[in-house]
C-alpha cells in the first residue's frame, strides 16, 4: 500500500501546487505570471520524483502509468490501483482548493483557448514528447535519479511554458479530471483524457524506433 499512498500524495502535491499557482495568479491579478505557473509544474514534478521515485516510481499521471504498461515495464495488475491512487490525489487537491478559494470558478481546469481539435493534437504531441523522455531516462517503471528528475521536470516546465496558453499543457488526465469534477466544467474533459493516453502509447512506438534494447524489452516490477 505504500507505493499507492506515495502516488496519491505525489499527485496531490502536483495538482495542489500547479492549479494553486493558476488560481493564485488569477486572485492576485497576475502576480505569479504564466512563466511562474509553468515553472511551478516543472519544479513540483522534479521534487516529487526525488521524494517518492524510489517508492512508487513517481508516475503521478495515468497516461504515464499506461505508457509504462504499454512498454512492458509495468504489470497490468498494478495499473488500476495506480490510476485510482492518482485520481484520488488529484480530487483531494481540487477539493482543498475549492475550500481555500470558494469563489474561483475553474480551480485551474484545463480549457482550450482555440479549436478543440487544435488542443487535442497539441496535448497528444506534448504527452508523446514527455513520455519519450521518461522512457529514456527512467529505470524500469520508475522515474528516479538525478537525470530523471531534471529531464522530466524540465520538459514539463518547457511544454507548459510554450503550449500552456493554447491548450493548458495538461499531459495528465488526473491533473485535468480533479479540477474539472470539483468545478463542474466537464465540457472539454475528453481532450485531456484521450489525447494524453494516445500520446503516451505512441511514445512507446517511437522509443522502439530509436532503441534496439532497453526501452521496451522486458516487464519489470514496480
Amino acid at each position: 500500500m505504500k507505493k499507492y499512498f506515495a502516488e496519491m500524495f505525489g499527485t496531490f502535491a502536483l495538482v495542489f501546487a500547479g492549479t494553486g499557482a493558476i488560481v493564485i495568479n488569477e486572485v492576485t491579478g497576475g502576480t505569479v505570471t504564466h512563466v511562474g505557473i509553468a515553472l511551478t509544474f516543472g519544479l513540483i514534478v522534479l521534487a516529487m520524483i526525488y521524494t517518492v521515485g524510489d517508492l512508487s516510481g513517481a508516475h503521478l499521471n495515468p497516461a504515464v502509468t499506461l505508457g509504462f504498461w504499454a512498454a512492458r515495464r509495468f504489470p497490468a495488475r498494478s495499473v488500476l490501483p495506480y490510476v485510482l491512487s492518482q485520481l484520488t490525489g488529484a480530487l483531494l487537491a481540487s477539493i482543498v482548493m475549492r475550500l481555500l478559494f470558494p469563489k474561483n470558478q475553474l480551480l485551474g481546469t484545463t480549457q482550450p483557448a482555440g479549436f478543440p481539435v487544435q488542443s487535442f493534437v497539441l496535448e497528444l504531441i506534448l504527452t508523446a514528447m514527455l513520455m519519450f523522455v521518461i522512457l529514456n531516462v527512467s529505470t524500469g517503471a520508475k522515474e528516479k535519479g538525478i537525470t530523471a528528475g531534471i529531464a522530466i521536470g524540465a520538459v514539463i516546465g518547457l511544454e507548459a511554458m510554450f503550449a500552456g496558453p493554447i491548450c493548458g499543457a495538461s499531459m495528465n488526465p488526473a491533473r485535468s479530471l480533479g479540477p474539472a469534477l470539483v468545478s463542474g466544467h466537464l465540457e472539454n474533459l475528453w481532450i485531456y483524457i484521450a489525447a494524453p493516453v494516445i500520446g503516451a502509447v505512441a511514445a512507446v512506438g517511437a522509443c522502439r524506433c530509436v532503441q534496439e534494447e532497453g526501452c521496451c524489452a522486458a516487464r519489470q516490477k514496480p
